[in-house]
């Protein structure tokens, strides 16, 4: 049977004290990027990983940790679970995915579950949270990734870059000759706002457009509140030529919509999701979407929370690239 291989071990093959392995691990203190490149290589060519085992029998905590999302249905949400899984499991760890059905007393109450239980960590994709709800698990020393498009203070964050996806997603708008775009966001007490629709909102200035606030209609990130939001927006008196929705699960209640009201797309309105969803490339038309990586997202997220119970104590953000894809409905 192999030997797990130690910080020692690490140390030795990169030829620097443990302790710097352990800044390199931790994050703690500046190393030089010539030590770090060898730590780091010697990590891989060791494959070494934290016995998180032995880290549970000095802290107490359990090997569990929760993944609290708002809706594990949503395919992106699945992917994000299995690939926190996959990363985690190898450390000893194993994960707990929670669903809060949006619900701000449910994601309360699952977080005072995690300190109770003495979890291992959280990762979450707040919707109804406020910043200072994570002052409990900052009181009891609690690694937490956040999941979301803003900042909830002081915790490690993963966040889309999406405004280069946005911008050609307008752009591909633009060239199918439509002007007068709206949007199906998420609903007005979410609690980092709809940076999606500003982004877009302010992008799409630069392409002579606009984005009016009566055709900006709100609802749950559901299907049916997208089939609800699309109705809403095709009654106006003028209604749009390109839709814009929160995400992949709200574009295929609204294509539900206008498979009802006889409208074409993208003959009559164009239709773009976020996410990309598994079910994207799958509905008919295809839809065209803003990729929103939920493995890299899950990637991320297990390597902050690694990072975390090796030791790091300053908050970091990592920004996953969000990619523009063109399919059939626009």
């Amino acid at each position: 049977m192999r030997e797990r291989v130690t910080m020692a071990d690490v140390a030795r093959a990169a030829g620097v004290s443990s302790a710097t392995v352990s800044y390199v691990l931790s994050g703690k203190r500046p190393v030089a990027p010539e030590t770090r490149a060898a730590v780091e290589a010697a990590i891989e060519e060791l494959s070494f990983t934290v016995n998180v085992t032995a880290r549970s029998l000095r802290t107490g905590r359990s090997s569990l940790v929760a993944l609290i999302v708002p809706d594990i249905a949503n395919p992106f949400f699945a992917q994000l679970a299995a690939t926190l899984q996959e990363q985690l499991r190898g450390l000893g760890l194993h994960v707990v995915v929670c669903d809060t059905g949006a619900r701000r007393d449910e994601e309360r109450a699952l977080l005072a579950e995690a300190v109770q239980q003495r979890f291992a960590g959280v990762v979450i994709t707040p919707f109804r949270l406020k910043p200072q709800d994570f002052t409990p698990l900052a009181e009891a020393d609690m690694p937490v990734v956040v999941s979301a498009d803003v900042s909830f203070g002081p915790v490690d964050l993963v966040t889309p870059d999406a405004r280069a996806a946005t911008r050609r997603a307008l752009e591909r708008v633009s060239t199918a000759k439509r002007r007068r775009i709206a949007m199906i966001a998420g609903p007005r007490d979410a609690t980092g706002g709809d940076p999606r629709l500003e982004h877009l909102r302010a992008l799409a200035l630069q392409f002579g457009m606009s984005l009016p606030h009566e055709l900006v209609v709100r609802g749950e990130h559901t299907r049916e509140a997208g089939a609800a939001g699309f109705g809403s927006l095709m009654s106006r008196r003028y209604p749009p030529d390109a839709v814009f929705c929160a995400n992949d699960v709200i574009a295929v209640g609204a294509m539900d919509k206008a498979h009802e009201l006889g409208i074409d797309i993208p003959g009559e309105v164009a239709l773009i999701g976020h996410d990309d969803a598994s079910f994207a490339s799958l509905v008919r038309p295809q839809l065209t979407t803003i990729r929103y990586p939920a493995a890299e997202v899950g990637r991320s997220a297990a390597q902050l929370l690694i990072e975390r119970l090796n030791g790091r104590q300053t908050p970091k953000t990592v920004r996953v690239k969000a990619e523009f894809v063109a399919r059939s409905s626009v």
